[in-house]
């Protein structure tokens, strides 16, 4: 019992800094896309390149997750608020890539 506690406690750990990670990596990128919103500049084709692959993975890793039975609520609201983040980023980033 002592040893699947342990397991269940690295497994929360674990799974607590991923999402950190991803918070992190996303307002990193929301940042970014401001900035280049903000400055008025024309997307260069690598920079846009960059941002839509980027856009792509972090959506992809956060679309796969599956919310494991120990989540607290807190848990499932972060990726929530994650699902909406990437999604509202996306469209941003549509937005600008159009004034190319």
């Amino acid at each position: 019992m002592k040893r699947q506690n342990e397991m269940m406690e690295s497994f929360m750990t674990a799974h607590r800094d991923f999402m950190n990670n991803l918070e992190r990596s996303t307002r990193l990128l929301e940042l970014d896309i401001a900035e280049n919103e903000e400055m008025g500049m024309i997307c260069t084709d690598e920079w846009c390149l960059v941002t839509e692959h980027t856009l792509d993975d972090l959506a992809n890793m956060i679309y796969s997750i599956s919310e494991p039975r120990w989540a607290t609520e807190d848990d499932s609201q972060k990726i929530k608020t994650l699902r909406h983040k990437v999604h509202d980023l996306y469209a941003k980033y549509k937005i600008m890539i159009g004034k190319k």
